[in-house]
Order: C-alpha cells, then sequence, then structure tokens
C-alpha cells in the first residue's frame, strides 16, 4: 500500500480499479515554400472553423443532457479557436518562418499558453489547458485527424492521467467514470469543472501517481485498487483492507450527509423564538447552482464574474455574459441572484487590460476604482445585468466602493446601461443597485449614501483584513484573521444600525456567514440575511434551528467589550453546543 496526497478538486469517495488515459501524441509539423503560404493561410482557417464547429457541438450535446452552464465551457473553446490572438501569431509564423499550419498553430497556441501559465491567478493559469486543447484540436483536423474517437474505458473505473484537457473529459462514457485522479491540474481547471457538475469525486496535483502505480501493478503481479477522497486529497494505491474498510466508511458517511443535507434544505432557517435568517448562495460560476438550489439557497447573495474575464484573451462581450447570468438567475427564481462586478486589480492581471504594477494592490486601482480609465467594462456588465434580468430577479453591487463619490460613479454607470438599452429598445427588467461593504469607511460614513442605493453587502474577509491591517494570509499573523474580531463586530453593528436609518436591506457575503459560530454573531447584531458557500448551508441551517434570538442577542451585546476574538469566538460556540 502506498499513499499520495493531491489537491482536492470535486467532493466524493471512491475505491475501484484504475485505467489511465494517455495524453495524445501531437501531429508532426514541417515547413513550407513561399509560393504555398496563401494557400496554408485558407487550409488552417477551415481547419479552425471545422474545430470550431466540433467544440459547438459538443457543447450542444452536454447542454442537451441536462448540464448547460458546463456547455459553456466548450462554446468557450469554440471562441478560442477563433481568437484574434491565436490567428494572427499562426499566420506569422506561417509567413515569416515558412511554418506548415501545424507546426504553426501548435507553437502559436503554445505561446500564448505559457503566458497564460506564467501569470499567478491560478484560475487563468489553468485555461492554459483549454487553449493548448484547442491548439492540438485545430492541428488533428490539418493532419485529417479530426474524426478519431476519443478514450475507450471497457468498464467503470477511476480515470488516471497526467491531465485531461475538458473536451477529453466531457467525451468519456459518464457511466463508466467513477473518479478523477490526475497528477497536474489545479481545482480550477475546466476538468475539475467538469467533475464537479457531474458528480464524479476528483484528485488533481497527484505528482507522480502514475508510476506508483505500475510499479505497484508490476509488483502485484495482479490488477491493483485505487482510492481517492476528493474532500481530503488522499489517494492511497492497493489499499490494505483496515484502509479500504475506511474509504468505504467515508463513502458511506458522505452519501448519508448529502441525503439528510438535501432531506434539510427546505426547512427554514429560523431561531427557535421565531426569528428567520435567509441563506442565500455565494458562487463563482454558473455550473455552482445546481446544487445550490438543491441544498436549499434562496437566492445567490454573491455572484462573482471574474470566471468571464479571466479565462479569456479579450474581454467578454455583453451577450456572453448575458448568458452567463440569465442561466443563474433562471436557476434561482423566483428568489435574487446578486451579480458582483469585476473585481479585478494589480493581483489578477489580464491581457487585455494592461495595470501599472503597484506594490500593494489590494490598496490600490482595482474593482469599481478600474471604471476611471475602463467604464466600458463595467457598462456592459450592467445592460447584461439589467438584460438577465427579464428572468427572474437581478441585484448588482460594486466591490471597493469607499465613500459616496464612489456610490454616484456606480450609479451613473448604472443609468448609462438602462438609458442606453432603453434607447435602443432592449428589453430590460429592473436591477437593484447595492455595494459591498468590505472598506470600513464605507460604513462609517454610511449615511451620506444609504439612501440612494437598495442594499449593501458586508464583505467580512476584506473588511477584517482593512480594519485590523492583516494580509490575511499571513499565518503568522493568525490571532488577528478571526473574523469574530471585536473591532469587526462594532464595525458590522454600526452597518445594521445605517440600514435602519436608511431602510435599506444588508446582508453578508464574507466566508464569516458561512462560519456556523461566528454566523450566530450575525444573527445578535441584526443581520437576517447569510450568503455562504454550498457546502456551509446544511450546518448553518442547523445551526441557527438550535438557537434562540434573545440568547444570540445578549451574547453580540457582550462581546462588543471583549478584548479578542478568542473570548468571542468561546461565547458563541458555547450557545452553538446548545
Amino acid at each position: 500500500m502506498q499513499t499520495l496526497v493531491g489537491t482536492p478538486a470535486s467532493s466524493g469517495v471512491v475505491r475501484a480499479r484504475w485505467a489511465i488515459v494517455r495524453e495524445e501524441a501531437a501531429p508532426v509539423g514541417g515547413t513550407i515554400t513561399p509560393e504555398a503560404v496563401e494557400a496554408e493561410l485558407a487550409r488552417v482557417a477551415a481547419a479552425r472553423s471545422a474545430a470550431a464547429a466540433q467544440l459547438e457541438a459538443i457543447a450542444a450535446r452536454i447542454a442537451a443532457a441536462g448540464h448547460p452552464d458546463e456547455a459553456a465551457i466548450f462554446s468557450a473553446q469554440a471562441e478560442m479557436a477563433r481568437d484574434p490572438m491565436l490567428v494572427e501569431l499562426t499566420g506569422q509564423r506561417i509567413r515569416e518562418r515558412l511554418e506548415d499550419g501545424i507546426a504553426a498553430t501548435l507553437a502559436a497556441a503554445e505561446e500564448i499558453a505559457a503566458q497564460l501559465r506564467a501569470l499567478p491567478d491560478e484560475l487563468l493559469a489553468a485555461r492554459a489547458a483549454d487553449l493548448t486543447d484547442v491548439g492540438l484540436r485545430i492541428a488533428r483536423q490539418l493532419a485529417g485527424r479530426g474524426d478519431e474517437p476519443g478514450p475507450r474505458l471497457e468498464a467503470p473505473v477511476i480515470v488516471v492521467a497526467r491531465d485531461i484537457p475538458p473536451s477529453v473529459a466531457a467525451t468519456l462514457p459518464r457511466e463508466r467514470v467513477l473518479g478523477f485522479a490526475l497528477e497536474t491540474g489545479s481545482p480550477t481547471a475546466h476538468a475539475a469543472i467538469l467533475a464537479r457538475a457531474y458528480g464524479i469525486p476528483a484528485v488533481v496535483g497527484v505528482s507522480g501517481l502514475i508510476a506508483a502505480l505500475e510499479r505497484a501493478a508490476a509488483a502485484a503481479g495482479r490488477p491493483v485498487e485505487l482510492a481517492i477522497d476528493g474532500d481530503s486529497g488522499e489517494v492511497v494505491i492497493d489499499p490494505d483492507q483496515p484502509t479500504a474498510r475506511r474509504f468505504d466508511q467515508l463513502a458511506a458517511a458522505a452519501a448519508r450527509a448529502t441525503d439528510r443535507a438535501i432531506a434539510e434544505a427546505s426547512l427554514p432557517a429560523v431561531t427557535l423564538d421565531g426569528a428567520e435568517v435567509t441563506l442565500l448562495a455565494n458562487i463563482g460560476t454558473p455550473d455552482e447552482a445546481a446544487r445550490c438550489v438543491a441544498l436549499g439557497a434562496r437566492g445567490v447573495g454573491l455572484f462573482r464574474t471574474e470566471f468571464l474575464f479571466l479565462e479569456r484573451l479579450t474581454p467578454p462581450s455583453e451577450d456572453e455574459q448575458l448568458a452567463a447570468y440569465r442561466s443563474v438567475v433562471e436557476a434561482f427564481a423566483p428568489h435574487p441572484v446578486t451579480i458582483r462586478l469585476l473585481d479585478v486589480g494589480g493581483d489578477k492581471p489580464i491581457p487585455y487590460l494592461p495595470l501599472e504594477p503597484e506594490a500593494n494592490p489590494f490598496l490600490g486601482v482595482r474593482a469599481l476604482r478600474l471604471a476611471a480609465t475602463r467604464p466600458d467594462l463595467f457598462v456592459t456588465q450592467l445592460r447584461a445585468a439589467y438584460r438577465a434580468a427579464t428572468g427572474g430577479p437581478v441585484k448588482v453591487m460594486a466591490p471597493m466602493v469607499a465613500d459616496a463619490t464612489d456610490v454616484e460613479l456606480l450609479l451613473s454607470l448604472a443609468e448609462q446601461a438602462r438609458a442606453g438599452l432603453e434607447g435602443e429598445g432592449v428589453e430590460r427588467g429592473e436591477v437593484e443597485i447595492g455595494v459591498m461593504l468590505e472598506i470600513p469607511s464605507a460604513i462609517l460614513v454610511a449615511d451620506t449614501y444609504f439612501g440612494r442605493i437598495a442594499f449593501g453587502s458586508l464583505g467580512t474577509n476584506d473588511l477584517l483584513q482593512y480594519t485590523v491591517a492583516v494580509d490575511r494570509g499571513n499565518r503568522a499573523l493568525s490571532r488577528y484573521q478571526d473574523s469574530l474580531h471585536p473591532a469587526l463586530l462594532r464595525l458590522v453593528r454600526d452597518a445594521v444600525a445605517a440600514a435602519e436609518r436608511a431602510g435599506i436591506e444588508l446582508s453578508v457575503c464574507g466566508e464569516m456567514a458561512g462560519d456556523p459560530v461566528a454566523a450566530l454573531a450575525l444573527v445578535g447584531l441584526g443581520v437576517r440575511k447569510l450568503s455562504m458557500a454550498a457546502g456551509s448551508l446544511p450546518l448553518v441551517r442547523r445551526t441557527v434551528r438550535a438557537t434562540r434570538l434573545a440568547d444570540l442577542r445578549a451574547a453580540a451585546e457582550a462581546s462588543l467589550g471583549e478584548p479578542a476574538a478568542s473570548a468571542v469566538r468561546a461565547r458563541f460556540q458555547a450557545l452553538a453546543a446548545g
């Protein structure tokens, strides 16, 4: 038996036989004569069109199977096949280096992919695999191999590979894929996204897995099993009997927990003395919507839209954004979906959005502050949001708002979007405009602008970071990083009071809302809408239902005077324990 550790990518536990899916050998390119350049350019253009058509066909098939959000992955890949940068670089290599279409396409795709891999943002770096996949598909078309079938699985197995391109993952027979165990990749790679959508356990970044499996099989002289835990990242080769039993027990416990969570999803989060709390979902991509709905989310309190912008080499169009927003709005209707406007800065470089390097990008030109030079990005987002609102209730909030001047800018952008659609005769719905409260100044001067907006949402992750002047990723400063710090609680109290004076809605969408103990403090302080990751919904619901509002209010009031977060946490842990 040998145990390896990777990165959890899709929840679930499975123990089974395995099969290695090898990387496809790329076609070999060559050179051409100067006289053949124009003909080769035309041949590459035809191959790009054929590859894009194949990807659109995959998208249509997946959408027809009930997975429209995952289908968008392949629609995006089809756009990559036509991407101007890929077209330009390929053509340049054909003209200047006299490479044939295969060599030029593969080299151009790899050049762009290398740029993506070098970026510090994990989500954008993961898109390098998509671009490589697209380049290979075009090259296969040029080599006359465009209609070859993908890998075949003879029986249900855990699929093992160095990496799985999304188009390969989509063509594997779903009923024969019990799990994925990959040597490379990340949780944000599209293969991992597909695994989560289909409910298939997956672990990525398992270094040395293939060689270890082959050694184990050779030493045993028989087929050996593989066990993977998509929640912990544990991967066990040829598990012994106690380990096999442990994995079987984990799988059974996970199945029971899922059944219980779904059974309780329809229960309201109401305290024992009748105070109702609305539980909402935080999502980063449309593919998360179905699970959130199944677990009882009553809407979306935070829809991060960066995935649309970081997965591209060019800005997403209004129609592409509309498709993503509308799919989530329709999934949650009649409950509201809160779309957060683009939140990027120097820490998330985007090829088409050059930003000056900053010593501290978290305190620099980011999020709404980008509107000073790129208002078009936000107006396009807002137009798509207004159009998506024809399918259900939509709210839009801006991050990094510091004061009333920022709010004035936000409202101006919204009016530009609304008036533009109205002038063009484009159908639109009504959208509520609000702000993220993640900078202390936004709360301290809330009375100067709360009367002009519909809601506020506390982003407690950054609010804590900015309040105690601590990088939340610095482990040496962990004592400051508990969201139950009394200073943060006082800001929450002030935000609640300001919202009540203005008669507007207030929610919390930071990680604090998904912490069952901290959630009790928020309820005690007067917050009645909590937004969190899907996995946190069941436990927060149970914790709220087991407590009394009167007790939470008393504990919250007493906590405002505590010297440290540890004392506050102990107080609410006692209440949570009953």
